[in-house]
């Protein structure tokens, strides 16, 4: 398993709280919720090659 690595960014205080919110009406943390909704991202294969 890969090491975790932190992301910062910056989000209006309502996106934060809708985030907590959500996060809590779902019973996971907000990192959680974020990972989830990467992991749904679609990107092609060619996309990935330039990564």
């Amino acid at each position: 398993m890969s090491k975790n690595k932190r992301l910062n960014l910056r989000i209006s205080e309502a996106r934060l709280n809708k985030l907590r919110k959500y996060a809590a009406t779902k019973d996971k943390t907000m990192t959680q919720v974020v990972s989830d909704w990467i992991d749904k991202l679609r990107i092609n294969k060619d996309s990935l090659r330039e990564l």
